[in-house]
């Protein structure tokens, strides 16, 4: 059974909650979102995305709010087609941004099928910095686990193949990003692209993607640091 809403009180709802709390550190603001989850479960996915849209046009709210209260949706993440996707997405203007959005949003409706592999081709071509980082993270969502992805080699490299030799420092992070998550289901394959492009890649991606394979973190020195 559901129960509709009125989004527009529901959005001020969720600011003056924001607006209240003694600070606005990510758990807080999860703990608003988690609130506000509990209490969404039985509204109809097309209003839990009209109010993901109407608080992405708040600047009060980070965008993870939003985002997850798609993904913590029992359904909205199915009402997310291309063009959806992309209305949501508008503005990406910083890596926190761009990452919850392609990993929440982006890169679960890709997995779904709810994008085509043409059109993330299509940002990773696109002259957008943001853009370009988003086609790249997209592909982390189809190999965490943590993520609901189960591991897909053919298309993570594909989009790594159309970005191999962009040096944004945004894209170059976002390439090591998305070989590393692909290292824990498929690490032949995040190898052996590596080894294949060893010389059109950026070392800074070299060397990390190495790291994981070898020890299984990003960076063993900070690691050990941070354990005495």
């Amino acid at each position: 059974m559901t129960t509709s809403i009125d989004v527009l009180a529901t959005q001020e709802a969720i600011v003056r909650a924001v607006q209240a709390l003694p600070d606005r550190s990510t758990a807080r603001l999860r703990e608003v979102r988690r609130d506000f989850s509990r209490r969404l479960r039985s509204v109809p996915p097309e209003e839990a995305v009209a109010l993901a849209f109407a608080l992405l046009r708040t600047l009060e709210i980070h965008r993870f709010i939003a985002d997850e209260l798609i993904v913590y949706h029992p359904s909205a993440l199915g009402m997310l087609t291309e063009e959806v996707i992309i209305r949501l997405a508008n503005p990406l203007g910083s890596w926190d941004q761009v990452d919850c959005f392609s990993l929440y949003l982006a890169g679960r409706a890709w997995r779904a099928g709810q994008v085509r592999d043409e059109t993330v081709a299509g940002w990773a071509r696109s002259p957008d910095r943001w853009w370009r980082r988003t086609a790249l993270v997209s592909t982390v969502a189809l190999n965490l686990r943590a993520q609901g992805g189960e591991g897909d080699a053919p298309r993570t490299l594909a989009i790594c193949e159309l970005l191999i030799d962009d040096r944004d420092d945004m894209v170059v992070k976002a390439m090591s990003w998305a070989l590393r998550a692909l290292s824990l289901p498929h690490p032949d394959a995040s190898k052996a692209f590596v080894e294949a492009n060893r010389g059109r890649l950026a070392s800074r991606v070299v060397r990390e993607v190495e790291r994981k394979l070898q020890t299984g973190l990003k960076n063993p020195r900070r690691a050990a640091k941070a354990s005495t």
